[in-house]
Protein backbone atom coordinates (compact mmCIF):
# COMPACT_ATOMS: atom_id res chain seq x y z
CA UNK A 1 0.00 0.00 0.00
CA UNK A 2 2.72 2.49 0.87
CA UNK A 3 4.53 1.62 -2.38
CA UNK A 4 1.39 2.25 -4.33
CA UNK A 5 0.97 5.67 -2.67
CA UNK A 6 4.58 6.61 -3.41
CA UNK A 7 4.22 5.65 -7.07
CA UNK A 8 1.08 7.72 -7.34
CA UNK A 9 2.81 10.74 -5.79
CA UNK A 10 5.79 10.44 -8.18
CA UNK A 11 3.51 10.28 -11.23
CA UNK A 12 1.76 13.42 -10.02
CA UNK A 13 5.03 15.40 -9.80
CA UNK A 14 6.16 14.15 -13.22
CA UNK A 15 2.97 15.43 -14.77
CA UNK A 16 3.46 18.82 -13.09
CA UNK A 17 7.17 19.27 -14.02
CA UNK A 18 7.08 17.96 -17.59
CA UNK A 19 5.64 21.12 -19.18
CA UNK A 20 8.22 23.32 -17.39
CA UNK A 21 11.10 21.09 -18.54
CA UNK A 22 9.86 21.13 -22.11
CA UNK A 23 9.63 24.90 -22.14
CA UNK A 24 13.14 25.21 -20.68
CA UNK A 25 14.56 22.84 -23.32
CA UNK A 26 12.85 24.72 -26.13
CA UNK A 27 14.13 28.08 -24.90
CA UNK A 28 17.63 26.71 -24.48
CA UNK A 29 17.59 25.24 -28.00
CA UNK A 30 16.32 28.46 -29.48
CA UNK A 31 18.98 30.39 -27.64
CA UNK A 32 21.71 28.05 -28.88
CA UNK A 33 20.50 28.10 -32.49
CA UNK A 34 19.88 31.88 -32.84
CA UNK A 35 22.70 33.99 -31.34
CA UNK A 36 21.99 37.73 -30.98
CA UNK A 37 22.68 39.72 -34.18
CA UNK A 38 25.34 42.44 -34.06
CA UNK A 39 24.20 45.97 -34.87
CA UNK A 40 25.00 46.89 -38.47
CA UNK A 41 27.69 49.55 -39.03
CA UNK A 42 26.42 53.05 -39.62
CA UNK A 43 26.91 53.78 -43.33
CA UNK A 44 29.30 56.69 -44.03
CA UNK A 45 28.89 58.83 -47.12
CA UNK A 46 31.76 58.65 -49.59
CA UNK A 47 33.05 62.12 -50.46
CA UNK A 48 34.50 62.04 -53.96
CA UNK A 49 37.65 64.03 -54.63
CA UNK A 50 36.68 67.17 -56.51
CA UNK A 51 38.90 67.77 -59.54
CA UNK A 52 40.31 71.27 -59.94
CA UNK A 53 39.24 72.80 -63.25
CA UNK A 54 41.41 75.18 -65.26
CA UNK A 55 41.09 78.87 -64.41
CA UNK A 56 38.19 80.80 -65.93
CA UNK A 57 38.59 82.24 -69.42
CA UNK A 58 38.33 85.90 -68.47
CA UNK A 59 38.16 89.06 -70.57
CA UNK A 60 41.60 90.67 -70.43
CA UNK A 61 44.81 90.93 -72.43
CA UNK A 62 46.86 90.00 -69.37
CA UNK A 63 45.94 88.99 -65.83
CA UNK A 64 47.18 87.24 -62.70
CA UNK A 65 45.67 85.62 -59.63
CA UNK A 66 47.96 85.84 -56.59
CA UNK A 67 47.68 84.34 -53.12
CA UNK A 68 48.42 87.19 -50.72
CA UNK A 69 49.91 85.10 -47.90
CA UNK A 70 52.58 83.37 -49.98
CA UNK A 71 52.84 85.71 -52.97
CA UNK A 72 52.45 82.73 -55.30
CA UNK A 73 50.90 83.28 -58.73
CA UNK A 74 48.12 80.69 -58.91
CA UNK A 75 46.95 81.40 -62.47
CA UNK A 76 47.90 83.89 -65.15
CA UNK A 77 47.79 85.00 -68.77
CA UNK A 78 50.65 87.09 -70.17
CA UNK A 79 51.66 88.09 -66.63
CA UNK A 80 54.87 89.82 -67.74
CA UNK A 81 53.52 91.63 -70.79
CA UNK A 82 54.32 95.33 -70.52
CA UNK A 83 51.17 97.39 -70.79
CA UNK A 84 49.94 100.91 -70.10
CA UNK A 85 48.71 100.75 -66.48
CA UNK A 86 46.39 103.78 -66.61
CA UNK A 87 45.23 104.72 -63.08
CA UNK A 88 46.63 101.52 -61.60
CA UNK A 89 49.70 103.78 -61.50
CA UNK A 90 48.12 105.45 -58.48
CA UNK A 91 48.70 102.30 -56.41
CA UNK A 92 52.41 103.13 -56.55
CA UNK A 93 51.72 106.81 -55.91
CA UNK A 94 49.84 105.72 -52.80
CA UNK A 95 52.71 103.41 -51.80
CA UNK A 96 55.37 106.14 -52.13
CA UNK A 97 53.30 108.71 -50.22
CA UNK A 98 52.55 106.14 -47.49
CA UNK A 99 56.23 105.27 -47.21
CA UNK A 100 57.19 108.94 -46.91
CA UNK A 101 54.55 109.46 -44.22
CA UNK A 102 55.86 106.43 -42.31
CA UNK A 103 59.37 107.90 -42.51
CA UNK A 104 58.12 111.17 -41.04
CA UNK A 105 59.04 113.27 -44.12
CA UNK A 106 55.45 114.34 -44.81
CA UNK A 107 52.29 114.24 -42.70
CA UNK A 108 48.57 113.65 -43.19
CA UNK A 109 47.88 117.13 -41.80
CA UNK A 110 50.20 118.92 -44.24
CA UNK A 111 48.49 121.66 -46.28
CA UNK A 112 49.24 120.93 -49.96
CA UNK A 113 49.31 123.69 -52.58
CA UNK A 114 47.38 122.97 -55.78
CA UNK A 115 49.58 124.14 -58.66
CA UNK A 116 48.38 124.81 -62.17
CA UNK A 117 50.05 121.60 -63.33
CA UNK A 118 48.11 119.62 -60.74
CA UNK A 119 44.90 121.55 -61.40
CA UNK A 120 45.09 120.73 -65.10
CA UNK A 121 45.65 117.04 -64.30
CA UNK A 122 49.14 116.89 -65.77
CA UNK A 123 47.82 117.11 -69.30
CA UNK A 124 44.77 114.94 -68.82
CA UNK A 125 42.47 117.93 -68.39
CA UNK A 126 38.78 117.10 -68.39
CA UNK A 127 39.45 113.79 -70.18
CA UNK A 128 40.79 112.23 -66.98
CA UNK A 129 39.42 111.56 -63.50
CA UNK A 130 39.47 114.57 -61.22
CA UNK A 131 38.78 115.52 -57.63
CA UNK A 132 37.79 119.05 -58.76
CA UNK A 133 40.52 120.77 -56.76
CA UNK A 134 40.64 124.58 -56.90
CA UNK A 135 43.65 126.27 -58.47
CA UNK A 136 46.08 127.77 -55.91
CA UNK A 137 44.07 126.38 -52.98
CA UNK A 138 45.55 124.43 -50.10
CA UNK A 139 44.15 120.98 -49.33
CA UNK A 140 45.05 118.70 -46.39
CA UNK A 141 47.21 115.82 -47.56
CA UNK A 142 44.76 113.30 -46.09
CA UNK A 143 41.95 114.60 -48.28
CA UNK A 144 44.16 114.36 -51.35
CA UNK A 145 44.85 110.70 -50.54
CA UNK A 146 41.11 110.06 -50.34
CA UNK A 147 40.53 111.94 -53.58
CA UNK A 148 43.23 110.00 -55.40
CA UNK A 149 42.29 106.54 -54.13
CA UNK A 150 38.49 106.78 -54.09
CA UNK A 151 37.81 109.29 -56.87
CA UNK A 152 40.96 108.42 -58.86
CA UNK A 153 41.70 112.13 -59.14
CA UNK A 154 44.63 112.91 -61.42
CA UNK A 155 44.85 116.37 -59.88
CA UNK A 156 45.10 114.85 -56.39
CA UNK A 157 47.83 112.42 -57.50
CA UNK A 158 49.95 115.18 -59.03
CA UNK A 159 49.51 117.49 -56.04
CA UNK A 160 50.67 114.67 -53.75
CA UNK A 161 53.67 114.02 -56.00
CA UNK A 162 54.72 117.67 -56.05
CA UNK A 163 54.36 118.00 -52.29
CA UNK A 164 56.32 114.81 -51.64
CA UNK A 165 59.24 115.26 -54.06
CA UNK A 166 59.13 118.86 -55.30
CA UNK A 167 58.03 117.94 -58.82
CA UNK A 168 56.16 115.15 -60.54
CA UNK A 169 59.31 114.19 -62.43
CA UNK A 170 61.30 113.78 -59.23
CA UNK A 171 58.43 111.83 -57.72
CA UNK A 172 58.49 109.45 -60.71
CA UNK A 173 62.12 108.70 -59.88
CA UNK A 174 61.02 107.78 -56.36
CA UNK A 175 58.34 105.52 -57.84
CA UNK A 176 60.94 103.71 -59.93
CA UNK A 177 63.26 103.32 -56.95
CA UNK A 178 60.50 101.67 -54.92
CA UNK A 179 59.54 99.50 -57.89
CA UNK A 180 63.12 98.20 -58.06
CA UNK A 181 63.16 97.64 -54.29
CA UNK A 182 59.97 95.55 -54.50
CA UNK A 183 61.24 93.42 -57.40
CA UNK A 184 58.94 94.91 -60.06
CA UNK A 185 61.29 94.04 -62.90
CA UNK A 186 59.03 95.04 -65.81
CA UNK A 187 57.79 98.41 -64.61
CA UNK A 188 58.80 101.99 -65.35
CA UNK A 189 56.94 105.12 -64.28
CA UNK A 190 57.02 108.54 -65.95
CA UNK A 191 54.25 110.24 -63.97
CA UNK A 192 52.12 109.90 -60.82
CA UNK A 193 48.66 109.73 -62.38
CA UNK A 194 48.88 107.12 -65.13
CA UNK A 195 48.36 109.61 -67.95
CA UNK A 196 49.56 107.73 -71.06
CA UNK A 197 53.04 108.82 -72.12
CA UNK A 198 56.07 107.08 -73.57
CA UNK A 199 58.13 104.83 -71.31
CA UNK A 200 55.33 104.43 -68.77
CA UNK A 201 54.40 100.77 -68.34
CA UNK A 202 53.87 97.90 -65.91
CA UNK A 203 52.63 94.30 -65.88
CA UNK A 204 49.90 92.33 -64.17
CA UNK A 205 52.50 90.46 -62.09
CA UNK A 206 54.27 93.63 -60.97
CA UNK A 207 51.01 95.31 -59.98
CA UNK A 208 50.08 92.25 -57.91
CA UNK A 209 53.51 92.41 -56.20
CA UNK A 210 52.97 96.11 -55.46
CA UNK A 211 49.43 95.54 -54.16
CA UNK A 212 50.61 92.82 -51.81
CA UNK A 213 53.31 95.14 -50.45
CA UNK A 214 50.83 97.99 -49.93
CA UNK A 215 48.37 95.74 -48.06
CA UNK A 216 51.15 94.34 -45.86
CA UNK A 217 53.21 97.46 -45.20
CA UNK A 218 50.52 100.16 -45.05
CA UNK A 219 47.20 98.55 -44.09
CA UNK A 220 45.64 101.81 -42.86
CA UNK A 221 46.22 103.52 -46.21
CA UNK A 222 45.07 100.42 -48.08
CA UNK A 223 41.80 100.54 -46.12
CA UNK A 224 40.92 103.82 -47.88
CA UNK A 225 40.32 101.86 -51.09
CA UNK A 226 37.32 100.12 -49.49
CA UNK A 227 35.45 103.42 -48.97
CA UNK A 228 32.59 103.68 -51.45
CA UNK A 229 32.07 107.46 -51.62
CA UNK A 230 34.02 110.66 -51.10
CA UNK A 231 32.92 114.28 -51.41
CA UNK A 232 35.18 117.24 -52.12
CA UNK A 233 34.40 120.76 -53.30
CA UNK A 234 30.70 119.97 -52.97
CA UNK A 235 30.90 117.07 -55.44
CA UNK A 236 30.28 113.52 -54.25
CA UNK A 237 31.85 110.74 -56.31
CA UNK A 238 31.60 106.96 -56.06
CA UNK A 239 34.51 104.58 -55.88
CA UNK A 240 34.96 103.18 -59.37
CA UNK A 241 35.60 99.64 -58.07
CA UNK A 242 32.27 98.00 -58.85
CA UNK A 243 33.16 94.89 -56.83
CA UNK A 244 32.81 96.82 -53.58
CA UNK A 245 29.05 96.72 -54.15
CA UNK A 246 28.96 93.12 -55.38
CA UNK A 247 30.86 91.21 -52.70
CA UNK A 248 31.44 92.23 -49.06
CA UNK A 249 34.73 90.31 -48.99
CA UNK A 250 36.23 92.71 -51.57
CA UNK A 251 38.03 95.59 -49.84
CA UNK A 252 40.16 97.16 -52.60
CA UNK A 253 42.01 98.23 -54.55
CA UNK A 254 42.03 100.34 -57.81
CA UNK A 255 40.55 100.74 -61.29
CA UNK A 256 42.07 102.24 -64.41
CA UNK A 257 41.07 103.10 -67.96
CA UNK A 258 42.48 104.85 -70.98
CA UNK A 259 42.11 104.18 -74.68
CA UNK A 260 45.63 102.72 -74.74
CA UNK A 261 45.27 100.62 -71.58
CA UNK A 262 41.70 99.39 -71.96
CA UNK A 263 39.75 98.69 -68.80
CA UNK A 264 41.91 97.58 -65.84
CA UNK A 265 41.11 96.44 -62.33
CA UNK A 266 43.35 95.55 -59.41
CA UNK A 267 41.09 93.81 -56.86
CA UNK A 268 41.61 92.10 -53.52
CA UNK A 269 39.28 90.16 -51.23
CA UNK A 270 39.59 88.43 -47.88
CA UNK A 271 37.50 85.44 -46.80
CA UNK A 272 38.31 83.94 -43.43
CA UNK A 273 42.09 83.79 -43.14
CA UNK A 274 42.64 83.74 -46.89
CA UNK A 275 43.26 86.77 -49.12
CA UNK A 276 43.52 86.80 -52.91
CA UNK A 277 44.66 89.49 -55.35
CA UNK A 278 43.42 89.59 -58.96
CA UNK A 279 44.83 91.99 -61.56
CA UNK A 280 43.11 92.31 -64.94
CA UNK A 281 44.56 94.55 -67.67
CA UNK A 282 43.14 95.35 -71.10
CA UNK A 283 39.53 94.22 -70.59
CA UNK A 284 36.96 95.35 -73.16
CA UNK A 285 34.46 97.08 -70.85
CA UNK A 286 33.94 98.21 -67.28
CA UNK A 287 31.59 95.28 -66.66
CA UNK A 288 34.06 92.83 -68.24
CA UNK A 289 36.93 93.88 -65.95
CA UNK A 290 34.69 93.51 -62.87
CA UNK A 291 33.31 90.13 -63.98
CA UNK A 292 36.81 88.90 -64.80
CA UNK A 293 38.36 89.92 -61.49
CA UNK A 294 35.42 88.45 -59.55
CA UNK A 295 35.70 85.15 -61.43
CA UNK A 296 39.42 84.91 -60.62
CA UNK A 297 38.91 85.69 -56.94
CA UNK A 298 36.14 83.09 -56.63
CA UNK A 299 38.29 80.51 -58.42
CA UNK A 300 41.20 81.09 -56.03
CA UNK A 301 39.11 80.83 -52.87
CA UNK A 302 37.28 77.74 -54.10
CA UNK A 303 40.13 75.61 -55.39
CA UNK A 304 43.29 76.63 -53.49
CA UNK A 305 44.42 76.37 -49.89
CA UNK A 306 47.49 77.45 -47.93
CA UNK A 307 49.47 75.11 -45.67
CA UNK A 308 52.21 75.81 -43.15
CA UNK A 309 55.07 73.38 -43.72
CA UNK A 310 57.73 74.51 -41.24
CA UNK A 311 57.89 76.80 -38.21
CA UNK A 312 60.29 79.69 -37.96
CA UNK A 313 63.17 79.20 -35.54
CA UNK A 314 62.83 75.41 -35.21
CA UNK A 315 65.74 73.20 -36.35
CA UNK A 316 65.09 71.29 -39.54
CA UNK A 317 68.49 69.61 -39.44
CA UNK A 318 71.58 69.70 -37.19
CA UNK A 319 74.55 68.75 -39.36
CA UNK A 320 78.14 68.23 -38.21
CA UNK A 321 80.00 71.46 -37.44
CA UNK A 322 83.76 71.46 -37.85
CA UNK A 323 86.28 73.49 -35.81
CA UNK A 324 83.55 74.91 -33.59
CA UNK A 325 82.84 75.01 -29.86
CA UNK A 326 79.77 72.86 -30.61
CA UNK A 327 79.76 69.71 -32.71
CA UNK A 328 76.50 70.53 -34.52
CA UNK A 329 74.87 73.56 -36.12
CA UNK A 330 71.07 73.94 -35.85
CA UNK A 331 69.67 75.05 -39.21
CA UNK A 332 66.14 76.30 -39.92
CA UNK A 333 64.10 79.10 -41.49
CA UNK A 334 63.63 82.71 -40.40
CA UNK A 335 59.90 82.81 -41.17
CA UNK A 336 57.15 80.20 -41.31
CA UNK A 337 57.24 78.35 -44.62
CA UNK A 338 53.81 78.58 -46.25
CA UNK A 339 52.76 77.06 -49.55
CA UNK A 340 49.54 77.52 -51.51
CA UNK A 341 48.43 74.55 -53.61
CA UNK A 342 45.34 73.20 -55.27
CA UNK A 343 43.02 71.43 -52.88
CA UNK A 344 44.04 67.77 -52.70
CA UNK A 345 47.68 68.39 -53.70
CA UNK A 346 49.16 68.78 -50.21
CA UNK A 347 50.33 65.15 -50.02
CA UNK A 348 52.18 65.58 -53.32
CA UNK A 349 54.53 68.24 -51.95
CA UNK A 350 58.18 67.32 -51.50
CA UNK A 351 60.92 69.26 -49.76
CA UNK A 352 64.71 69.07 -49.87
CA UNK A 353 67.58 71.09 -48.44
CA UNK A 354 70.76 72.09 -50.19
CA UNK A 355 73.57 72.74 -47.71
CA UNK A 356 77.35 72.30 -47.93
CA UNK A 357 78.50 68.93 -46.64
CA UNK A 358 81.33 70.67 -44.79
CA UNK A 359 80.32 73.43 -42.39
CA UNK A 360 83.29 75.11 -40.74
CA UNK A 361 82.88 77.51 -37.81
CA UNK A 362 82.33 80.35 -37.20
CA UNK A 363 78.71 81.12 -38.12
CA UNK A 364 76.56 84.02 -36.98
CA UNK A 365 72.93 83.60 -36.01
CA UNK A 366 70.66 84.25 -39.04
CA UNK A 367 73.56 83.75 -41.47
CA UNK A 368 72.39 81.94 -44.60
CA UNK A 369 73.74 78.40 -44.80
CA UNK A 370 71.74 76.83 -47.60
CA UNK A 371 68.39 76.66 -49.37
CA UNK A 372 65.08 74.88 -48.77
CA UNK A 373 63.26 73.86 -51.94
CA UNK A 374 59.60 72.81 -51.99
CA UNK A 375 58.36 71.15 -55.17
CA UNK A 376 55.08 69.86 -56.54
CA UNK A 377 55.21 67.31 -59.35
CA UNK A 378 58.82 68.28 -59.98
CA UNK A 379 58.10 72.02 -60.21
CA UNK A 380 59.47 74.43 -57.60
CA UNK A 381 56.72 76.23 -55.71
CA UNK A 382 58.77 77.77 -52.90
CA UNK A 383 62.46 78.50 -52.34
CA UNK A 384 63.48 79.68 -48.86
CA UNK A 385 66.91 80.53 -47.38
CA UNK A 386 68.16 78.22 -44.63
CA UNK A 387 69.88 80.03 -41.77
CA UNK A 388 71.95 79.26 -38.70
CA UNK A 389 69.62 79.38 -35.71
CA UNK A 390 72.38 80.18 -33.23
CA UNK A 391 75.86 81.69 -33.08
CA UNK A 392 78.55 79.07 -33.70
CA UNK A 393 81.97 80.43 -32.68
CA UNK A 394 85.25 78.70 -33.38
CA UNK A 395 86.53 76.09 -30.97
CA UNK A 396 89.87 76.07 -29.19
CA UNK A 397 93.26 75.43 -30.82
CA UNK A 398 93.29 71.67 -30.25
CA UNK A 399 89.68 71.32 -31.47
CA UNK A 400 90.55 73.10 -34.69
CA UNK A 401 93.75 71.08 -35.11
CA UNK A 402 91.99 67.75 -34.59
CA UNK A 403 89.15 68.63 -36.95
CA UNK A 404 91.66 69.78 -39.56
CA UNK A 405 93.17 66.30 -39.57
CA UNK A 406 89.75 64.64 -39.77
CA UNK A 407 88.76 66.87 -42.69
CA UNK A 408 91.37 65.15 -44.85
CA UNK A 409 88.98 62.22 -44.99
CA UNK A 410 85.80 64.29 -45.49
CA UNK A 411 84.26 65.37 -48.80
CA UNK A 412 83.58 69.09 -49.26
CA UNK A 413 80.79 68.79 -51.85
CA UNK A 414 77.32 70.15 -51.23
CA UNK A 415 74.64 67.75 -50.13
CA UNK A 416 70.90 67.45 -50.47
CA UNK A 417 68.90 66.31 -47.47
CA UNK A 418 65.26 66.00 -46.46
CA UNK A 419 64.05 68.29 -43.69
CA UNK A 420 63.28 66.79 -40.30
CA UNK A 421 59.52 67.26 -40.62
CA UNK A 422 56.87 68.84 -42.80
CA UNK A 423 56.48 68.22 -46.52
CA UNK A 424 57.54 64.81 -47.75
Amino acid sequence: MPDTGLKTTMKFFRRMLLPFAAVTLLLGAASAQTPPRPMPAVPRPVVPQVPVPPPPDVDGQSWVLMDYTTGQILASKNPDERRAPASLTKVMTDYVVSAQIAAGRIHLTDPVHISEHAWRGGGAGTDGSTSFLKLNSEVPLKDLLYGMIIQSGNDAAIALAEHTAGSEQSFAELMNAYAKQLGMTNTHYSNASGYPVANHYSTARDIAILSRALIHNFPADYAISAIKHFQWNGIKQDNRNELLWRDPSVDGIKTGHTAAAGFCLDASAKRGNERMIAVVMGASTNRARADSAMALLNYGFRFYETHKLYDAGKPLVTPRLWKGEADQLPIGVAENVLVTVKRGDYDKLKASMEIPSTLIAPFKKNQQVGTLNVTLNGKTVQTVPLIALADAPQGGFFTRLWDSMLLWFHSSKSTTEKPAAGAK
